[in-house]
């Protein structure tokens, strides 16, 4: 027989779905969800002015902090597209290194959606090789 393929264009709202898709969601406030999968870095979504903002702590920078570094994260930039790393210095004493992506909310479908979380789990995948190499340095023989 052969196979049949159905597109579906249902409209579901958005903690709805991602749970219908195996993410465990807790709604912070009105605007801003943590959204976690299958053991991953829990993402952040705030909805603000038509648009999804999507952020995952990496953690505080301050000690791995060097000009080395923020070379090597702006490299892995180029290669971890549409996500990309940033610092979050909402509060200075303490500078997160994050990962962050948006997408307009009007007609965001289904694949474009899980697709951003996918992205998003293989750039912390490479953040942890990178970040590896400055909390492990290898010592010269």
């Amino acid at each position: 027989m052969k196979k049949v393929i159905i597109t579906s264009s249902q409209k579901e709202n958005l903690e709805g779905f991602l749970r219908l898709n195996g993410f465990s969601v807790e709604v912070l406030n009105e605007t801003v969800y943590r959204v976690e999968r299958g053991g991953e870095l829990p993402v952040f979504i705030n909805l603000e002015g038509g648009h999804l903002y999507f952020e995952i702590d990496l953690g505080n920078i301050s000690s791995l902090a060097s000009e080395k570094l923020y070379h090597d994260l702006l490299d892995l930039n180029t290669e971890i597209l549409p996500v990309a790393f940033g610092l979050n210095r909402a509060n200075p004493d303490d500078p997160r290194l994050v990962l962050v992506e948006s997408r307009e909310a009007e007609n965001l479908d289904a694949n474009e959606l899980l697709s951003v979380f996918t992205t998003l789990e293989l750039a912390v995948d490479r953040a942890e090789t990178l970040l590896a190499d400055y909390l492990n340095p290898q010592v010269p023989q």
